[in-house]
């Protein structure tokens, strides 16, 4: 069984904001693999859904705390479903790296994404998959991070992101069928 655990803010406000590209992505994937409605988990603290991808069983999952908290509820999920931490898969914005990037990582730090730090200081390990989403626009990084996170993407913005986003449902589907290094090596 492997996790796949899209990070953002909950609530309608934050919905389209850089920082929910993590729910943004497992919305997609939700629909793509025709994985039933999410449904809440109170005591879970997210919003989950289950299907298959590739034959192999997958949670998809949302946290209901916020960005900063995103590790107690991670937490849970691994503990509740016995998910080793190798099937812990992470999808998150990184400011790090162009819009519309993608890069795969495993066991490396959070590089100050605090929804990433939140998750290692809760499970006191690194050694999960990240599937780290580009946001920083052409200009280089903001002064602003926080303020600049929690905007919504422009017109020109989201185009970049859609394929970005049709890239990490290939990447994932690549993940599941033939290995996440094999993923690795084709999307990084």
């Amino acid at each position: 069984m492997i996790l796949i655990l899209g990070l953002g803010n909950p609530g309608k406000k934050y919905q389209k904001n850089r920082h929910n590209v993590g729910f943004q992505i497992v919305d997609k994937i939700q629909k793509f693999f025709k994985f039933p409605d999410f449904y809440s988990q109170d005591f879970l603290e997210s919003q989950i859904s289950q299907g298959k991808i590739s034959q192999k069983k997958i949670i998809l999952a949302k946290p209901k705390t916020f960005m900063n908290e995103s590790g107690r509820a991670t937490k849970k999920l691994v503990e509740n479903f016995k998910i080793p931490l190798k099937n812990l898969w992470v999808i998150h914005d990184e400011i790090d790296l162009s819009l519309g990037k993608i890069k795969i990582v495993k066991n490396r730090g959070s590089a100050g994404h605090k929804g990433v730090e939140s998750i290692i200081f809760n499970l006191k390990t690194k050694d999960f998959v990240r599937f780290r989403i580009g946001i920083q626009p052409k200009s280089g990084k903001p002064k602003n991070l926080e303020k600049f996170v929690l905007k919504d993407f422009t017109e020109k913005e989201k185009k970049l992101l859609d394929r970005a986003i049709e890239k990490t449902i290939k990447a994932i589907e690549i993940a599941t069928k033939e290995g996440i290094e094999k993923a690795m090596s084709k999307v990084n």
